[in-house]
């Protein structure tokens, strides 16, 4: 599989995004650096935004991405390249949907969402494996965002 450089990141303006900003560059784990990419922009920017904006973000955020990561996927000539981590943004954010307030909810959601992620259950597995494009590429981790956000919630009732 193709070792990504900074070249990569700036060859196309998509790539910026889908790589996380540089974040899925980093040779090993380059989900779980981008998913930690991911936490200062939920902390600083979103996670003030009342729910419907939330919302609304991270929904602009997962059609934008769905074109975001087809380039990058394409332009790599790799449909799920290990870089490509702007899924696991959006994936994140959903987690963080009405989440209580504080760093250790934080970091519940931060784990959590990296355990189903990587563990990929049913019916994530099957899909990330099915689903073609962008949206395969974004499907697996927007599952993975919404089983954090179901124990999330259900852990905080």
């Amino acid at each position: 599989m193709k070792r990504l450089t900074f070249s990569d990141l700036w060859s196309h303006p998509a790539n910026l995004f889908s790589l996380g900003f540089g974040s899925g560059l980093m040779p090993r784990a380059p989900g779980t650096f981008g998913t930690l990419a991911a936490v200062p922009i939920y902390w600083f920017l979103l996670q003030g935004l009342a729910l419907p904006w939330l919302v609304a973000v991270i929904g602009v955020s997962f059609v934008v991405g769905i074109w975001l990561c087809d380039v990058t996927a394409k332009k790599l000539g790799v449909h799920d390249h290990p870089g490509i981590v702007w899924d696991e943004f959006v994936g994140f954010w959903i987690s963080c949907i009405a989440l209580p307030q504080g760093w250790p909810w934080l970091l519940a959601a931060f784990v959590l969402f990296r355990f189903f992620d990587i563990l990929k259950p049913w019916p994530i597995r099957w899909l990330d494996k099915r689903v073609p494009g962008g949206v395969g590429i974004m499907v697996d981790d927007v599952l993975a965002g919404l089983y954090t956000l179901i124990i999330i919630q259900l852990v905080a009732a």
